[in-house]
């Protein structure tokens, strides 16, 4: 286990046309690639012959790519997966823009799955000195707050359980039986959480398989975090929301970091997180998973 020095963000620009500049030369070429359901998302060659990926959007998600920037610095450590490397950001006049090394795409080599699982231990082998981060970020379109605390369960009550019922709560998704039984949650999440949080580690934080591409040399790369300081599992949890990723990524993880004991019954309470999110960004059709998981806990 290592501990890991706190990043810091890559520089700022006010305009896209000064951060290429910086970066070696005028736009030559942008070409549009698929990026989510957020950004707008370029392929950008320069004058000078590199080739770089950048993200625009409006300036209605505020503080996003500064946020994503301050995460994807903080992935790229020892052991990790490959991360793209974030390289300038700006935000003004309505728009924010953030520039990141370009990772071609190949496929899944040999030992793809094994290999992941082994990197992502690695890097969740890191240890980190509070629970939280030192940016606030998104995940998703949705604010994702991360003040530092000194104590897990209580991070999670009130940075993430809290914050989306209260949301949903100001947006009229949650009515007054999913609000109660969330309450009555969060009086009790020490006896489920405590066991587990051993230290935090770096998280990716949005860990689902859209989130994994596969880079030219056929290795996994991690892309889209949302990053924060947790415990391991709180990752792990979200690869098997929306279906498990290949048996040989579990297995290979846990020879170098085994989850805690209990896992298993912990993990649709880290999963309540995303799925709370996924009510606020979607609406009532995912109200009757969250009750599931708030009947099953409370």
């Amino acid at each position: 286990e290592m501990s890991a020095v706190e990043p810091g963000l890559p520089p700022r620009f006010d305009t896209l046309d000064e951060a290429l500049e910086s970066l070696g030369g005028r736009e030559q070429k942008r070409s549009p690639v698929g990026g989510g359901c957020i950004n707008e998302c370029y392929r950008i060659e320069l004058m000078g012959g590199q080739t770089l990926f950048l993200k625009v959007n409006s300036a209605r998600c505020s503080g996003m790519f500064r946020g994503e920037a301050a995460g994807l610095l903080a992935l790229q450590v020892d052991g990790a997966p490959r991360v793209p490397r974030p390289l300038a950001w700006g935000e003004g006049l309505g728009r924010q823009f953030l520039l990141m090394e370009w990772v071609a795409t190949g496929r899944p080599g040999k030992g793809h799955a094994e290999e992941l699982g082994r990197s992502l231990a690695r890097m969740h082998g890191h240890r980190m000195p509070y629970w939280g981060f030192h940016e606030d970020n998104y995940i998703g379109a949705t604010p994702q707050r991360n003040a530092k605390a000194a104590d897990w369960p209580d991070f999670y009550r009130r940075e993430r359980l809290g914050f989306q019922v209260e949301l949903a709560r100001k947006r009229g998704l949650a009515d007054a039986a999913l609000a109660r039984k969330a309450e009555r949650l969060a009086a009790r999440l020490d006896t489920w959480l405590k066991p587990a949080a051993d230290f935090p580690s770096i998280l990716h934080g949005d860990l689902w398989a859209g989130n994994f591409m596969v880079g030219e040399d056929g290795r996994a790369v991690l892309v889209d975090p949302a990053v924060y300081y947790g415990p391991p599992e709180a990752d792990l949890a979200m690869t098997e929301l929306f279906g498990r990723l290949d048996e040989a990524f579990y297995k290979a993880y846990d020879e170098i970091l085994p989850r805690p004991p209990g896992y298993l019954e912990r993990r649709d309470l880290y999963n309540l997180y995303h799925l709370l999110n996924h009510l606020n960004l979607f609406g009532g059709s995912y109200h009757g998973s969250v009750m599931a998981i708030l009947d099953r806990y409370t």
